[in-house]
């Protein structure tokens, strides 16, 4: 029998998980937020090189990517068109705490900043280090500016590398002001979630990080190895060719070269192509995985562009492995672009610019036609510094200077729809039962052969199907009527069970605490020996036999005719039970976590009659 907690907190977890039974996906979706947890006094983000309060009492902070954004609530900040203040005449100090110190405040309590914060009340006479902590300070390197409140002089401000933090005793105590200031100075996209890992972000000072699946407070500090490894490379290049190196890309025995100065090298495994171009430097490359002679190339702006002359150039294409390339600019704005990403069978190109996100439909093969390019609206004001398609080029991502990252279904699957399991979007086989998704199309009636199947829920931008109980064979094809008409899909490869667990954009699963319908996440991880119930689909007939389409009963539910395996970084963990679920087409696995010794976050996924579902990320603590 099923909790009333369970059931309650399940509605909401499905109306919420990969927009199954839901209205369609939004736009744009945002991921994470501004706020990285560096292990200082608060929050951390982005650099801010100055602050000030307003007449009013509200705080201005001007930040490194040149934006300004105000706070009078102190929780929440806006754009603001404020400009910044001239320094006022400085209090004077009898001495400096620092050479290269600045001094803030009025007469009696000043205060002063540079590697640290201090105060004196002495007119600087002595001074009190109100950061530092065992030689480090608590706000982080690199602090730039100190505000005090114009009311207050306990209330202080101060900005640096880590972004803005508050003191509301004088520096006694700290806060971060960070987790809503638009500020995170993302570089690029390295990976999407996959498995148990999350999104990962390269920042603009060489840091890289990852909003982990579950995560709910702040982007965590991750490991640069990749990154340190492609600098690496690009400057091993960079020392034998005698060129500065700002881009690299491989494939197979090809190797892609961009040159700060527009220059494009190319080795095909054999010997070098070089051509040079008037644009700016070459910031990525796009390689076709089928076929590495198949690229594209974006360059950032160029000041020779904007001061007039020849035409700016942003993007290349290029079909014979750089030995020629055509220019794919066509009608982009005028603006840098800085990542680049494409489906070769999907004709689409999507490109990250200062400008925002634009896509456009080409075919690769027809030389001479460049494309025409259309602005994907929905994004936040600002630089878009990298996009990205998923494996199977269903889900767009995009990172936005100061904003982070962004996802929406891929608009080409528009015109190019595909099925995929409706638990995490990826296509793979299906099973008798299973909710599918149909990307990219509202679908009205559907039937696989002879067989009825149920539209649960359809909007513009895709619907929700389930497979009929009594579907056999080896796979089935799908007839749809919608409201494009209508069309077949398929073959899917139809399994007797192929399991998947219902995850949210971010790789975060569907999990709840048996004990008491608490959705399990980061923030509440589950319990050893406790019990957790996980939602999936794919799981295949149950017993007694129940009707396609409708939803299972909350007494006595049907169970799961195969025998459901569970696995926790790879070791069998007891599944106590495996049923319908209350909603059409979806699984309630319950498993006992075992005594652990390792607290933390754990790999678990779930096979059923050979086939292995999706890998997830679940936090455990004793």
């Amino acid at each position: 029998m099923y909790r009333k907690a369970t059931t309650r907190v399940l509605t909401a977890t499905v109306l919420m998980a990969s927009g199954v039974l839901a209205q369609a996906l939004p736009d744009w979706r945002h991921l994470g937020n501004a706020a990285i947890d560096r292990s200082l006094a608060g929050l951390a983000t982005g650099p801010v090189d100055r602050l000030w309060y307003s007449a009013t009492g509200s705080l201005l902070a001007h930040t490194a990517s040149g934006r300004v954004f105000e706070t009078s609530d102190f929780e929440t900040w806006r754009a603001s068109a404020a400009a910044i203040p001239s320094d006022l005449m400085p209090p004077v100090a009898s001495r400096l705490p620092e050479s290269a110190a600045r001094l803030r405040g009025r007469s009696g309590t000043i205060y002063a900043v540079a590697r640290f914060a201090y105060r004196s009340d002495n007119a600087g006479a002595s001074w009190e280090n109100l950061t530092g902590f065992r030689g480090s300070s608590i706000l982080g390197d690199g602090l730039a500016d100190l505000a005090v409140s114009p009311t207050d002089d306990q209330q202080i401000a101060v900005a640096g590398a880590n972004g803005v933090f508050r003191s509301m005793d004088g520096g006694k105590s700290w806060s971060g002001l960070n987790q809503g200031l638009p500020n995170l100075p993302v570089s690029k996209l390295l990976s999407l979630p996959s498995g148990d890992r999350g999104v990962r972000l390269a920042l603009h000072d060489g840091s890289v990080v990852e909003w982990q699946p579950g995560q709910k407070i702040a982007w965590s500090q991750a490991d640069n190895t990749e990154l340190f490894a492609d600098a690496q490379e690009r400057q091993n290049f960079a020392t034998v060719r005698g060129l500065r190196v700002t881009a690299i890309a491989k494939s197979g025995s090809y190797v892609y070269l961009g040159m700060g100065d527009g220059l494009i090298s190319v080795y095909n495994g054999q010997s070098w192509s070089h051509n040079g171009y008037t644009a700016g430097s070459v910031e990525g490359f796009w390689i076709d995985p089928n076929d590495p002679r198949v690229a594209l190339a974006v360059f950032g702006s160029n000041p020779r562009q904007l001061s007039g002359g020849e035409a700016p150039v942003y993007v290349l294409r290029t079909e014979n492995g750089g030995i020629f390339w055509d220019n794919y600019t066509s009608n982009l704005p005028n603006a840098g672009a800085h990542g680049i990403t494409a489906d070769y069978a999907g004709k689409s190109i999507y490109v990250a610019t200062d400008a925002g996100v634009f896509m456009a439909a080409t075919d690769f093969h027809i030389l001479g036609m460049p494309p025409r390019w259309t602005a994907l609206p929905g994004l936040p004001s600002g630089a878009v510094m990298d996009v990205k398609l998923d494996a199977q080029a269903n889900q767009l991502w995009a990172a936005v200077d100061g904003f982070g990252v962004f996802s929406t279904l891929a608009p080409h699957r528009m015109r190019d729809p595909r099925v995929v399991s409706a638990a995490d979007l990826v296509a793979r086989a299906t099973a008798p039962g299973a909710v599918v998704s149909v990307l990219g199309a509202r679908v009205h009636s559907a039937r696989a052969g002879d067989l009825q199947v149920p539209v649960l829920d359809a909007t513009e931008t895709q619907s929700q199907l389930q497979i009929p109980f009594e579907a056999r064979g080896n796979s089935l094809s799908l007839a749809l009527e919608g409201s494009n008409g209508a069309m077949t899909l398929g073959p899917l490869a139809l399994e007797t069970a192929a399991p998947a667990i219902f995850t949210d954009r971010d790789g975060s699963p569907v999990m709840l605490d048996a004990e008491t319908g608490v959705m399990l996440d980061a923030m509440n991880p589950a319990h050893s020996r406790g019990r957790i119930q996980v939602l999936a689909t794919g799981m295949g007939r149950v017993k007694p036999d129940w009707p396609t389409g409708l939803p299972g009963p909350t007494d006595n539910p049907p169970e799961v005719v195969a025998t459901v395996h569970a696995f926790l970084d790879r070791q069998p963990v007891e599944v106590t039970r495996a049923v319908l679920s209350p909603y059409i087409g979806l699984y309630l696995i319950e498993l006992e976590v075992p005594k652990i010794v390792n607290y933390g976050p754990a790999e678990l996924y779930l096979e059923v009659n050979g086939q292995a579902s999706n890998r997830v990320r679940v936090y455990i603590q004793p």
